[in-house]
């Protein structure tokens, strides 16, 4: 068979994918091409590339998806091959047959592969042929509702309804009681023909506690096909992965040959050439009795923990195999070293529902490590749109053992920082300390089961005493001037009590200082949100501790009560609400700051009682009726700041008076209301 010289390949897609594959064809010498929509015109694939291509408007349906523009800019470049990544046109049969129309070589299978596997229907006949499993149920073109309700009771309840057409979980079902069998039909058909435009449906019997298990498989020209293993994805929510692992803590390696050989021969069914994934479900009592499920005709997001247990670029390789030559690796070549974990980023709010999140990224802090890799699609002042796929990016790490990979897939998350747009990272972390988790007993319901137990997690106090000193020290004149000058509290004898709050996702903190960076007293004040009843309890009396501050070349040597620790702490904002990144051996936070500015009630019990915006706000509420009495300690007014209610209490007896109202926007400082003392 005649081989290929390609010398330049355009890569079809965007974000972290895009990355990845330009990387590769870099330490491979080839050159790349990169497009772009109006979105990403200075995104990290546009930058790494040797050439970029603006392809149209934001929306991807005017630009990432528009087959023309793609073999346009092709054409432009002198790009001879295409690599499509994974979603937009990655699966697209069109798609790979206008490259072959136009003499560009398609980094994928041939056209009619995608077709046949694309469609469930078609692809569990494909499979059968070759003697592949697949889970008793009834699947032809042009079933009627009918037909499948008279089906369901020989395949057994539950079942489950699924689209012929598409994935995502989209129209699918899953049926305990015959009598809700009509309805669901009617429902799902909807779903699909909306989802899919095609209401095209067929029925499986529901494994019970099912394990989502997908083998890699790499196909030539030339006949050769072997799998490198399997990855365990079963970790999903709403059939969307989000922790992946190689290999399985499920198989054993005589059911690891059996379906990474039935992958190779559904492979074979469809005379698959180049890089694909074959899903299986897997009842988690009964490893040995696997279904095929589907395959996807590409490479996966989660491909690179493969690549991390096998030593095996897989893009390098489908380079070798879209040039035509016979793969470089035999099935007896592959060998499985040590355990890879994979967790995706994602833009969302797991604290709230999921949703997702997006606006521009302040700062991305990508851990480092012995075992850890990072594929990113993002920097710092990327802008998150939700035109596209909330991945950001993947944090995967290797290990000798699944033990020694969870805990750097944990200390990898936590030095893990994207600041400026909400994302699942502490979630991650949550999620693989699951006991479940930790013990390899998965399922795909497990996420679904456990989330409900997800808090957001504290910031360590010592962070805290950290950040303040260093704020502190940063505010402290190396060189005094005029005392007067400095607004650092100073006065005649010893400096005032300084104040700042620190607030994070799901909790803030009130940290107060009294003498310099050389010698202070730093006291913690507040319990965060979210916390367990002992940790509320450990929190409910304030903190004291002495501690110093000293500047040591690109970190912060911190000592609390006696301890010392190098810190290193960075700014990343600026404004009403500036952040910092404070990181040490423990972990990554991003802490969003504030001067609380004091009250002349602070400053003297028995003065007028004013009580002082301690940030820049929103007043929420008056606590108490203008002119009514108050005790010290009573609740005045909550003033709403960095997404966390904040009170302000009467200092002493007295009687209330309010010099705003509820809803107003006011700065820091600005006198709020004051208690006058009665007699």
């Amino acid at each position: 068979m005649t081989t290929h010289n390609i010398h330049t390949v355009l890569v079809a897609n965007r974000g972290e994918i895009a990355c990845r594959i330009i990387r590769t064809l870099k330490d491979q010498g080839v050159r790349s091409v990169a497009v772009y929509s109006d979105a990403d015109a200075d995104a990290p694939h546009v930058r790494d590339a040797d050439i970029a291509v603006h392809i149209g408007a934001s929306p991807a349906r005017e630009s990432y998806l528009v087959i023309d523009k793609i073999i346009d800019a092709a054409r432009r470049t002198g790009a001879n091959a295409i690599h499509p990544g994974y979603g937009f046109l990655a699966e697209n049969s069109t798609f790979a047959q206008a490259c072959a129309d136009n003499d560009i070589i398609f980094m994928g299978p041939p056209a009619s592969a995608i077709e046949t596997m694309g469609d469930k229907i078609s692809a569990r006949a494909a499979v059968e042929a070759r003697d592949v499993p697949t889970v008793p149920g009834i699947s032809r073109p042009g079933l009627t509702d009918e037909e499948i309700i008279a089906a369901a009771p020989e395949i057994g309840f539950p079942v489950l309804i699924k689209p012929s057409a598409g994935g995502g979980g989209k129209g699918m079902h899953r049926i305990e009681d015959p009598a809700d069998l009509p309805e669901a039909l009617v429902t799902a058909r909807r779903e699909a023909a909306g989802a899919f435009g095609d209401d095209t449906l067929f029925l499986e019997h529901f494994v019970d506690t099912p394990r989502h298990i997908e083998v890699q498989i790499l196909a030539d020209a030339h006949g050769n096909v072997v799998h490198l293993g399997e990855r365990e994805c079963s970790l999903q929510r709403r059939h969307q992965k989000v922790i992946e692992e190689a290999p399985s803590p499920l198989l054993d390696a005589t059911t690891r040959e059996a379906i990474g050989q039935a992958a190779c021969d559904a492979a074979r069914s469809v005379g698959y050439v180049g890089a694909g994934t074959v899903e299986f479900i897997v009842p988690a009592a009964r490893p040995d009795d696997f279904y095929f499920m589907e395959m996807n005709t590409r490479l996966q997001v989660e491909h690179p923990v493969t690549e991390m247990v096998t030593g095996h670029d897989l893009v390098a390789l489908q380079l070798a195999i879209a040039r035509g030559e016979e793969l470089p690796i035999r099935q007896e070549d592959i060998t499985l070293t040590g355990h890879s974990i994979e967790a995706r980023i994602y833009a969302e709010d797991p604290a709230n529902g999921f949703l997702p999140t997006g606006g521009r990224i302040a700062s991305v802090v990508k851990p480092e490590g012995p075992g850890v890799r990072v594929d990113s699609g993002i920097t710092d002042g990327s802008e998150i749109s939700s035109l596209y796929d909330p991945m950001l990016m993947k944090v995967i790490v290797h290990g000798a053992d699944r033990a020694e990979a969870l805990s750097r897939l944990d200390r990898a998350l936590a030095n893990t920082v994207v600041a400026g747009v909400g994302v699942n990272t502490d979630f991650c972390r949550f999620l693989i300390n699951v006991p479940q988790v930790v013990a390899g007993d998965l399922h795909t319901g497990l996420l679904d089961e456990v989330v409900d137990d997800y808090r957001v997690s504290d910031v360590p106090d010592d962070a805290l005493v950290a950040s303040a000193m260093v704020w502190l020290a940063q505010r402290w004149p190396d060189q005094p001037g005029s005392a007067w000058a400095i607004p650092d509290g100073w006065r005649p004898g010893l400096p005032a009590e300084q104040r700042v709050r620190f607030a994070w996702e799901g909790g803030s903190s009130l940290i107060s200082l009294r003498g310099t960076p050389a010698a202070a007293e730093v006291t913690v004040h507040d319990a965060v949100a979210g916390l367990t009843s002992e940790d509320e309890a450990a929190r409910a009396e304030p903190r004291t501790v002495s501690a110093t501050v000293h500047r040591d070349g690109d970190s912060w040597r911190v000592t609390v009560d006696g301890l010392t620790r190098h810190w290193q702490i960075d700014a990343i904002g600026n404004g009403s609400t500036p952040e910092t990144v404070v990181s040490s051996d423990e972990g990554t936070w991003v802490l969003r700051q504030e001067h609380v500015a004091r009250s002349r009630a602070d400053e003297d019990a028995d003065g007028d009682g004013t009580l002082a915006s301690p940030m820049p706000g929103t007043v929420i509420a008056l606590s108490a009726e203008p002119g009514t009495r108050v005790s010290a300690g009573d609740a005045v007014l909550v003033v709403e700041a960095m997404k966390m209610e904040h009170v302000l209490r009467a200092a002493h007896d007295g009687i209330v008076a309010y010099h705003c109202s509820a809803g107003d926007q006011v700065p820091a400082g600005k006198a709020l209301a004051s208690v006058a003392a009665d007699d």
